[in-house]
């Protein structure tokens, strides 16, 4: 592919060897690893469905399903090529590792860090989505919605990494999000916005602007720190030649690509995880709705946790009568965030019906497919309804009764928020692929394009250092950050700091890409399930 030359750009003598050749036995491994996971998948489900012994009765579902796989684990392998050329930047820039060992590199502690990751991330992300599309996932709306997210999303990531611009595949989806929300509240005759949950969009969204930046005044810091400690004057120069660094500047340097690789691979590659059960959950919910891996002893502490939790939601209904539908009364609660007199009442009563559902079969994995679906949805409906509750100041709970709600919630989320290791290891395949395809476009911009002067050692090593702490840390609690912004932005600290000077047209592209990725996906991915929802 051929790549676009910038005015600006460091000279080329020190310039790493990016261009290598592609032999046909590089491409008919490609290909082969591509096939093999693809029937790894299909034999996945195939085992799942199977365990369920549930009766096939139409194949529309799994052709749905099918298209709906490959388009999110697309949008992995974009995410990949797309993203991670940031962590092997800084070591092909400084001579560290050659830019084709260190492609194959960052894609192997991707692969890793998607394989450790928690889950939390994931779930985080899906909890922005209407509660309505959750839970008719696999109505036409869900449909809409999953197709509309994520080739707004893929879509948006290709048109950046064409024009070289490191932009945010995090930005991307949370705007792809909020872009669905929107428009499915003004179908529905509602105002736009109350199509989203704008606390929690709003607590992803201070990650977002926080983490930049973090990475730009903490990298700046960090030289400056190392420069002050660290007297050795090779640590602050240029390469010279073709030649590596010494030793321990080399072992520094490829720790701090191996760890953005494995914290990229840990946080971003959640996203594609949360939309893949999403999917799964709305075409196969006999096998993907509950966890059937739970053991039958669970059962035990399910019971006890929802009888505290009925008695901390009796204790907050006295005096209020349940007139209608539980279900219909949590939902305009989690879908308003206004606790009304029935509120309560009517969590109560759904937690029984829960508790009777699970004990009475003795396992999640004996409930019967007819009623597989309801039941999720109920622990989904009641599980979103503690966690606002938990913010809700208007909800008067004490600290012990707190307590006892999130220890319930635990159970409910250990029986919906799952994710299988098959589709671990599916994103951890398309991940890992796609840091080896069309990482050149950004390493240049990284490399190149921001500082006046060749990165130094030193420079790369401090932006990558806090590149991965920042990233490492935000997968911890659940946020969503951006490997881009951070990266991009810690290179652009340190030559600051360094008095090195800043490529200003570069960083205008950056800040644009960064300002317009969010508005911009929100636009597409609305445009797309309004035709979406009207097709299908």
């Amino acid at each position: 592919m051929s790549d676009i030359t910038l005015s600006g750009a460091v000279p080329a003598p020190d310039r790493p060897r990016l261009d290598h050749p592609v032999t046909p036995l590089a491409i008919f491994g490609f290909l082969a690893v591509v096939a093999a996971g693809l029937l790894f998948v299909a034999y996945s489900i195939y085992v799942d469905v199977d365990a369920t012994q549930a009766r096939i009765t139409s194949l529309v579902p799994y052709a749905l399903l099918a298209v709906a796989l490959v388009i999110a684990l697309g949008f992995e392998f974009v995410n990949g090529f797309h993203d991670t050329a940031n962590a092997v930047a800084t070591v092909i820039y400084t001579h560290a590792l050659p830019a084709n060992f260190a492609v194959l590199w960052s894609g192997l502690f991707n692969f890793l860090g998607v394989l450790f990751s928690s889950g939390a991330v994931a779930f985080g992300i899906l909890s922005l989505l209407p509660v309505e599309l959750i839970l008719q996932v696999g109505s036409s709306a869900g449909f809409a919605m999953v197709f509309a997210l994520l080739i707004a999303a893929t879509l948006w990531n290709v048109g950046t990494w064409a024009l070289g611009l490191p932009a945010s595949s995090s930005h991307t989806m949370i705007g792809s999000i909020i872009g669905v929300g929107i428009t499915n509240a003004l179908l529905r005759g509602r105002d736009g916005t109350s199509g989203v949950d704008w606390d929690q969009a709003l607590s992803v969204g201070k990650a977002l602007l926080v983490s930049p930046l973090v990475g730009f005044l903490c990298a700046a810091a960090l030289l400056l720190v190392m420069k002050a400690l660290v007297r050795n004057p090779a640590l602050y120069q240029a390469p010279k030649g073709a030649g590596t660094p010494p030793w321990w500047i080399r072992a520094l340097l490829i720790f701090t690509c191996t760890g953005v690789s494995f914290a990229h691979g840990s946080n971003d590659g959640q996203k594609g995880m949360g939309l893949i059960m999403l999917i799964l959950i709305g075409t196969v919910p006999t096998a993907y709705a509950l966890n059937r891996a739970l053991p039958e002893d669970r059962v035990a502490s399910f019971r006890e946790t929802s009888l505290e939790a009925v008695k901390v939601f009796d204790a907050k209904a006295v005096g209020h009568e349940l007139a209608g539908n539980p279900r219909a009364a949590v939902t305009n609660y989690i879908s308003s965030r206004e606790i009304k007199g029935e509120t309560f009442a009517a969590l109560a009563e759904l937690v029984r019906d829960i508790s009777k559902q699970v004990t009475g079969y003795g396992s999640l994995a004996k409930i019967p497919a007819t009623d597989v679906g309801n039941t999720r949805n109920d622990m989904y409906l009641v599980s979103e309804a503690v966690r606002l509750l938990a913010k809700d100041k208007a909800s008067d709970l004490s600290s012990s009764e707190l307590a006892k709600l999130k220890a319930y919630k635990g159970e409910l989320d250990a029986s919906t928020k799952f994710i299988p290791l098959w589709v671990k290891i599916a994103v951890a395949v398309a991940l890992g692929l796609g840091t080896m395809i069309g990482w050149k476009r950004i390493v240049v911009t990284v490399g190149e394009k921001i500082g006046k002067t060749h990165l130094t050692y030193a420079q790369g090593a401090a932006a990558e250092l806090v590149a991965m702490g920042t990233i490492l840390a935000a997968d911890n609690y659940g946020l969503p950050v951006s490997t881009t912004h951070v990266l991009s932005s810690g290179v652009a600290g340190t030559m600051a700091a360094n008095g090195s000077g800043l490529q200003l047209a570069t960083v205008r592209n950056l800040l644009m890409a960064w300002v317009l990725t969010l508005p911009a996906a929100m636009l597409l991915s609305g445009l797309l399930y309004f035709i979406f929802s009207k097709l299908f």
